[in-house]
């Protein structure tokens, strides 16, 4: 009796060791995926503290609730699904559709760029400026519908990264990915959003260093919002290169990733102790430098199209 005891304790403890291990696995999967996506996270953070601006304070928060509801729905109702099918039964299809991510996050990131130095700046701050105000359902589905797009981004890129393991495994790991990855940003994006409400609030209650600080906050903000939508700008375009070159060389055309990896090699040798940060900074370059040339293609594509369009209608009428 004891001996079978013993032994079925045994197994018990076997089970919960195997367990631990795959719950281990699941984590570490989940890790490696989410900082594999920090590019286009950056860029949602940065993208959906405009849809929150000029609410009033108290619909600012129960707004992006709504809008992290939507994102994880996104992500796990729909997206998660179709990435799973994708990579079970036609996984070849997963560069090519990681690769049209990437000439997306290209162009997100060159078409911010030309708005922000093209001719045409000055027209595209005179409508924001005279645009009216949506209404919050319309703000709502609106950023739901940005949010896909990126969702299903961070999703593949995730994916990505766990493809060689078994099926129940890659589900687990997306679902934590995307529970990890909706908190933080929408998070981040509360935190930002109700930082020069907590500013205010110090400033008229405090005093001396406390009412100095809570002054800083609030002149800060626009700051920090400026600085959050270039890094999400550089980061996109970035990502969307570096997305690109490992693509090409996923589907055999490997020449551009063997110069950019040559050139990461020979700057992590010339620079010694501090080898392995240049050699990052100069793939990132690459990838960047990549990322701005399909961007500007797309762009001007884009452009072209919609003058044309423009002109045709002109002509109608």
């Amino acid at each position: 009796m004891s001996a079978g005891l013993a032994a079925l304790l045994d197994d018990v403890a076997v089970l919960a060791r195997a367990a631990a291990a795959s719950i281990d696995d699941v984590a570490a999967g989940a890790g490696r995926a989410s900082v594999k996506a920090v590019g286009v996270i950056v860029d949602d953070t940065a993208v959906t503290p405009r849809y929150v601006q000029g609410l009033k304070p108290e619909r600012e928060l129960p707004m992006i609730r709504r809008i992290a509801i939507g994102s994880l729905r996104n992500k796990i109702l729909f997206i998660l699904p179709v990435v799973l099918v994708l990579s079970q039964f036609v996984d070849w299809l997963l560069t090519p559709i990681l690769m049209i991510g990437g000439c997306y996050l290209c162009f997100e990131g060159a078409e911010k760029l030309w708005e922000a130095v093209g001719p045409h700046r000055h027209q595209h701050a005179e409508a924001d400026a005279t645009e009216e105000p949506a209404d919050e359902e319309t703000l709502v589905k609106g950023a739901v519908r940005t949010d896909f797009i990126l969702s299903a981004e961070i999703m593949v890129i995730s994916l990505n990264e766990v493809d060689h393991e078994p099926f129940l495994a890659r589900a687990l790991i997306l679902v934590v990915v995307a529970f990890v990855i909706t908190t933080i940003v929408y998070g981040a994006v509360a935190l930002i959003v109700k930082m020069d409400d907590v500013g205010l609030r110090l400033a008229r209650t405090g005093d001396g260093g406390v009412a100095s600080f809570g002054r800083g906050m609030v002149r800060g903000m626009p700051v920090v919002l400026s600085t959050l939508s270039t890094v999400g700008i550089a980061a996109m375009l970035w990502v969307g290169g570096h997305i690109l070159l490992v693509g090409l060389k996923d589907l055999g055309a490997e020449g551009l990733y063997e110069r950019v990896h040559h050139w990461e090699e020979s700057v992590h040798h010339h620079l010694g102790a501090f080898g392995g940060v240049g050699g990052w900074l100069t793939n990132t370059a690459a990838s960047a430098v990549l990322g701005i040339v399909v961007g500007a293609i797309v762009v001007a594509v884009v452009l072209r199209f919609h003058h044309r369009g423009d002109a045709e209608a002109g002509a109608a009428h």
